[in-house]
Formats: structure tokens, C-alpha cells, sequence
């Protein structure tokens, strides 16, 4: 028994030297994952790597001696960036209303302080909004539910091609049409939000600066005069459009009051109509004794 143990005890002795031997040291510049504390913790080189996907709106405000002109401007600014309008209104000034311009342009997102910086030199700039959308999990779960539904279409083509029965093709050529559908419309979603990304999306609002502002009343005698007759040429012209709209009304209540009327005076006449009278009555009998 005291052999046994000197022999345990020498094969348990002190650790070997292969136990002993230190990791090897991460090499600089290596792009896996490295061990910290314990815990596997993805390098800074793969941080970066994966990328963040935002979609950028905004609305700008601009004043300008001539907004259509301006508008103008900013299709050829577009067309410089790269960009696209997909929509312009043009509202050339009148006596009732002023000049203004409405646009909606798409630039690509990296050269979006440029477009901003091109439209501060076109006019004053009022007022300008900015958002910024995270979309990076949506275009992760499209590009996932993609690359599953590609795989299940190449293996529904498989069974097409090896199906044996008439029941089994016609089941996997459904099946095949539905996926393909749906395939076809994430495919769709991931080209809209891709095109989103790519370009930011601006929607732009050129007025005069000759504009009155909202609340803003005559300053002296002579405005307050032609404001007072501003005023009453407008109230004139309202009264003369509702007198306009009433007289249709007008014309419907007379016919009908006509139509009340005539009938009352028929059931009136109908009920003066001369019965025979109570002395006329024996000689009637006398004659027809007679």
C-alpha cells in the first residue's frame, strides 16, 4: 500500500510543463475576436465594420426677393449633387397672393451640408429641421428574411425538378408561387429603404420677402384709409356672392309658397259652391206633381 501511494503521488506531482506554457498574445492588427476578462468581446476593427444605416428628412425655410427664380436655382443645385426633385410647385405673384415655391428634392446623404450650404446662398434661410432615423435593424431583419426565403425557393425548385407525382408538383408549385411573392415584395421593401439611405429627402418652402407678416395693421392715416376701403370692397364683394348663393333658395320658397297658396284658394272655392236653397225646394216638388 505504501508503494501504490509513492507512485499516485509521483504521477500527481507538480504540473507539467505543457500545463505552464502562457497563451499565445493576441497579434496586433488581427481583426477576430480576442478574449477579455473572460469574456469573448469583439475587436474594435469589427466595430467598425459593421455599419450604421439612417434616413435623413428635413424642412428649410427660405425667403427670397424672387422665389420662383430661386426654385429654379435649386432644381440646377440638385442636378449638380446628383440628386433628383420629385416634386416643384410655382406660384407667381399676383395682387391677392404672393410669389412662392414648394419643392421636394432628394440629394445623396453625404453631400447633404453641402446641398444645405448651396441653399443658404440662394436666400435667407428662416428656419431649418434635420431628422435622423435608425433603420439598421430593419434592413437587417429584410436582408435575413431574404436570404431565408431564397434559400426555400432554390429547395421548393429542387422538388419541382425531382417531384415523382402530380399531387406532389402542384403542392410544391404553390408553395413555390407564395414564396416567390413574398420574396418578391421583401425584395421591393429592402430596395426602398436602401434607396432612403442613400438619399436624404428635403422639403423646401421659398417665399417673398416682401410678405406681410400674420397680425401686421396700417402704420399711418393714409394705410388705415386703404385698409378701411380694402376692407369694404371685400365685404361688398362677400355680400354679393352670398346675395348670389341665396337666390336659388329664394326662387324655391316662392314657388313652393305659390303652390301653398294656389291650393288653399281651390279648397276655399270649393267649399263657397251654391247648394239649392230651402224655397226653391216645394216648387221643385209642385213641378213634379205636376
Amino acid at each position: 500500500m505504501i508503494a501504490v501511494a509513492a507512485l499516485a503521488l509521483a504521477g500527481c506531482g507538480g504540473p507539467s510543463s505543457d500545463s505552464l506554457q502562457e497563451a499565445p498574445a493576441p497579434v496586433p492588427g488581427d481583426s477576430s475576436s480576442v478574449e477579455i476578462g473572460g469574456a469573448l468581446r469583439p475587436s474594435a476593427k469589427d466595430q467598425a465594420s459593421t455599419g450604421r444605416q439612417e434616413t435623413v428628412t428635413g424642412q428649410v425655410a427660405i425667403t427670397a426677393d424672387d422665389p420662383v427664380a430661386v426654385g429654379r436655382q435649386i432644381v440646377d443645385k440638385v442636378d449638380s449633387l446628383g440628386g433628383r426633385v420629385d416634386q416643384i410647385t410655382e406660384q407667381p405673384g399676383s395682387d391677392d397672393q404672393d410669389a412662392s415655391s414648394s419643392l421636394t428634392i432628394r440629394v445623396p446623404a453625404d453631400a447633404l451640408d453641402r446641398a444645405l450650404d448651396d441653399l443658404r446662398e440662394l436666400g435667407e434661410v428662416t428656419s431649418i429641421s434635420v431628422t435622423k432615423s435608425d433603420v439598421t435593424m430593419q434592413s437587417q431583419d429584410l436582408d435575413a428574411r431574404i436570404g431565408a426565403l431564397t434559400a426555400s425557393v432554390s429547395r421548393l425548385q429542387g422538388l419541382i425538378a425531382s417531384a415523382t407525382s402530380t399531387a406532389d408538383l402542384i403542392e410544391a408549385e404553390k408553395a413555390l408561387s407564395d414564396r416567390q411573392g413574398e420574396l418578391d415584395s421583401l425584395t421591393a421593401q429592402q430596395r426602398s429603404l436602401s434607396e432612403q439611405v442613400a438619399l436624404a429627402t428635403l422639403w423646401i418652402d421659398v417665399t417673398t420677402t416682401d410678405a406681410e407678416r400674420p397680425g401686421r395693421g396700417p402704420d399711418n392715416f393714409w394705410e388705415g384709409v386703404v385698409a378701411g376701403w380694402h376692407a369694404l370692397l371685400s365685404a361688398i364683394k362677400g355680400g354679393t356672392v352670398v346675395v348670389g348663393a341665396l337666390i336659388p333658395w329664394f326662387g324655391f320658397a316662392i314657388a313652393i309658397a305659390l303652390l301653398v297658396y294656389g291650393a288653399y284658394r281651390l279648397r276655399r272655392k270649393s267649399k263657397r259652391a251654391p247648394g239649392p236653397t230651402s224655397s226653391q225646394a216645394p216648387e221643385r216638388d209642385e213641378a213634379e206633381t205636376q
